[in-house]
């Protein structure tokens, strides 16, 4: 398992990683031409096929075992009345993952995922992004590991998501120290907050960018400056699903957030990634264009917890059960092989 004792050792993971198997995925390229269809027929399903044969080294490969995790945390930020819910909402939306209640416990189901939630200090918020950085070494370094132990041994498939209030704050900062701009071209309505709350979301990214954009010199500073324990274990789970070659489902803009610091720096890093969707909220698109994504959705879902990606999975299991499943030419005596 994966672990990062220090900064740097986060840092490094991202210079060092696996690239997918080429003669696997060629040998699945050489069999989708000769499946019954006309080729490129099935459009991305095809590429998605391609996709998880180079990651799993299969000709053939399966989605048998998906795991969703959904991670929580807490933001300091929040006091400052950004989120049209109070922070509480955060554990009561956890306990109700618990129980099995939630969008994403149903969705999980639909597609045949596993769930686990990960609660991260949920009475001990993050640092107030606008006055200091959000948190000390250790308790990004803890964020970090938290994320990265969370994946199941034998996990095909794995679909992070979040919940803590106030995340779109944090997440639209990320986004900036990462891509360029200001709070005005990231920041978005996030839980649906009115004008005024806008204008005070906005100055939190403008506050917080002015004091951290200089010292954001490196993914690990990034986040622990900018970001929250929650999208930090977001980005601890992505990066050591890419050491283990785990394809990952990304979900809203949430969870592209915490890919931004580690793709400005490693740009690669997302290569083991696959897009849910386009969400609902403003400035995901202009997110997912930054990091090179195609999304396979545009449902206008901006609910987080994963519900994206798990959506998104059942599109996966649909473009393996044709490639695997369907006869070539050879097989089925049809005329008109390649």
């Amino acid at each position: 398992m994966i672990r990062f004792a220090t900064p740097a050792e986060f840092n490094a993971a991202l210079r060092d990683f696996p690239m997918p198997d080429a003669a696997a995925r060629d040998a699945a390229a050489a069999r989708e031409a000769q499946l019954t269809k006309p080729a490129g027929s099935l459009g991305r399903l095809e590429d998605i096929a391609l996709f998880m044969a180079g990651w799993q080294g299969s000709v053939c490969p399966t989605v048998d075992r998906i795991a969703a995790v959904v991670f929580a945390g807490n933001h300091g930020c929040a006091a400052r009345g950004v989120s049209a819910f109070p922070t509480e909402v955060t554990a009561q939306m956890v306990a109700n993952f618990h129980d099995g209640g939630a969008a994403i416990n149903a969705l999980a189901r639909a597609c045949g995922a596993s769930l686990a939630v990960v609660a991260l200090d949920l009475n001990r918020p993050t640092g107030d992004i606008a006055r200091g950085p959000a948190m000390s070494e250790a308790d990004c370094l803890a964020a970090l590991n938290a994320g990265a132990a969370s994946l199941p041994d034998d996990c095909q498939l794995f679909l992070p998501g979040e919940m803590g209030i106030g995340n779109t704050t944090p997440a639209a900062a990320l986004c900036a120290a990462s891509f360029g701009g200001n709070a005005a071209d990231w920041v978005g309505k996030g839980t649906g907050i009115d004008a005024a709350a806008l204008v005070r979301k906005r100055q939190v990214v403008d506050d917080a960018l002015a004091r951290h954009r200089d010292d954001c010199g490196t993914a690990f500073e990034t986040l622990r400056r900018l970001g929250g324990r929650e999208i930090a274990a977001m980005s601890g789970a992505m990066l050591a699903a890419r050491h283990r070659r785990i394809p990952v489902l990304i979900d809203g803009f949430i969870a592209c957030a915490a890919m931004a610091p580690m793709a400005r720096f490693a740009p690669a890093i997302t290569g083991h990634c696959l897009a849910a969707h386009r969400s609902g909220e403003g400035a995901h698109g202009r997110l997912l264009d930054a990091l090179g994504f195609d999304p396979l959705l545009a449902l206008d879902m901006r609910l987080g917890e994963g519900s994206g990606a798990a959506v998104a999975a059942q599109i996966v299991r649909s473009a393996l059960a044709a490639h695997g499943g369907m006869a070539t030419f050879e097989e089925a005596t049809v005329a008109g092989s390649p």
